[in-house]
């Protein structure tokens, strides 16, 4: 026992060590990006194919965070944060030794499964260290630093597998080594991390996901709910069919721009939670409404013209309107629960959320393969822009 408490890090050093696993672990979710047209070319598979793949990862987030994405508010915040990346690890493996399309959507269950676990364990944590490192510091500022990480983590996995793609030899290797030194790296850390959770002697009957919310509370949970699956909506058009649209209707196939593009979307909706930190959440929400339907215009007169330059700017806009909505619908949720459920609350927020990573993505494939890829990202952009604004003037009129 005294061992193992001398390999502890205090809380403090233990918050950035979590942080820092959290934006390793959603930077590999997001390394295949620019990967899946070098994947399409050499297999030839149609471009449906690749939002199967992309929906596997989907599938994995929504089904471990439906059956487990709360239990570390009864087993713990640090076991089942290094569970969650050692599964990130199992994924790097299963890409590197079977690249074929059954394994590359094992792989990319399994990293979502990871994915789904770590997201509430991680935010739940990382607010609970904070706490305890600094009492007297405002609990938004821990909640700005795990959605910067969140979105952050996101917007580099696609830049570094761009830049891998492009300048080094074995594109389809390299990353995953990468990534697995870094998750291992990561899942050592984790396990030198102080607990913030205590455990129960007698656990709570085993369950799945529920809201545990009060009834009075749940219109606006919803509301925050939809507006985090409109947001990702626009994440995972961009995470997944950004290089099937600049290669095939606005014609550049560089791997680099690809993820490039998807890196620019991302790292706005992380900058633009920094630049209007000071802002009122009814401020932020109105900002980012406003952004993120300015945007999902822009993207899709980009790609009816076609311009590249419409597109990469609309969706840079959207990114950093995504940020600001997110940001709210996360504090918002979090603040509709009690300590005790506040991982089962965020959990079910992100169940929420990555069906808006999983079903629209679908969706605009199934429409690529019936109608001109201009017309499935316009029906796209209509549908997220008025889910996005029902959402989001709800939670307005909540805060008045």
């Amino acid at each position: 026992m005294t061992s193992t408490r001398a390999v502890r890090l205090a809380h403090a050093p233990g918050f950035w060590v979590i942080a820092a696993a959290f934006l390793t672990t959603m930077a590999f979710s997001t390394i295949p990006t620019p990967l899946y047209a070098i994947y399409q070319l050499r297999d030839g598979f149609p471009t449906y194919v690749i939002t199967v793949i992309f929906a596997s990862y989907a599938v994995g987030v929504m089904a471990s965070l439906y059956l487990a994405g709360h239990v570390s508010d009864w087993l713990g915040r640090r076991r089942v944060a290094l569970l969650a990346v050692l599964a990130e690890a199992l994924s790097a493996v299963i890409f590197l030794v079977w690249p074929a399309v059954p394994g590359l959507l094992l792989a990319r269950f399994i990293c979502g499964v990871g994915v789904g676990v770590l997201t509430a364990t991680a935010t739940a944590h990382l607010s609970e260290l904070r706490k305890i490192a600094r009492p007297d510091e405002d609990p938004a500022r821990s909640a700005l630093i795990a959605s910067m990480v969140n979105l952050g983590g996101l917007a580099f996995g696609p830049l570094v597998g761009g830049l891998l793609a492009t300048y080094v030899d074995a594109p389809l290797q390299r990353p995953y080594e990468v990534f697995l030194v870094l998750l291992l790296i990561s899942a050592l850390g984790i396990a030198m991390v102080p607990e913030t959770v205590e455990r129960l002697e007698e656990r709570p009957a085993y369950r799945p996901q529920r809201v545990a919310v009060p009834s009075s509370v749940r219109p606006l949970f919803f509301a925050s709910a939809i507006g985090a699956f409109a947001a990702f909506a626009i994440f995972g058009l961009f995470t997944s069919l950004a290089p099937t649209f600049l290669a095939g209707v606005l014609h550049h196939t560089s791997r680099l721009l690809a993820g490039v593009v998807t890196f620019a979307v991302f790292i706005a909706g992380a900058t633009s939670q920094v630049v209007f930190v000071r802002l009122s959440r009814p401020a932020q929400l109105r900002l980012g409404l406003i952004a993120m339907s300015i945007g999902l215009v822009a993207v899709a007169v980009g790609g009816l013209i076609p311009n590249l330059y419409f597109f990469v700017i609309g969706g840079v806009v959207a990114g950093a309107g995504v940020g600001l909505v997110f940001r709210g619908a996360v504090a918002t949720a979090a603040s509709l629960a009690d300590p005790s459920s506040r991982g089962e609350v965020l959990a079910a927020l992100f169940l929420i959320a990555y069906a808006g990573l999983a079903i629209p993505v679908l969706l605009i494939g199934l429409g690529i393969a019936l109608l001109p890829a201009e017309v499935a990202l316009l029906i796209f952009s209509i549908l997220i822009l008025i889910l996005v604004n029902t959402a989001v003037l709800r939670m307005l009129a909540a805060h008045k």
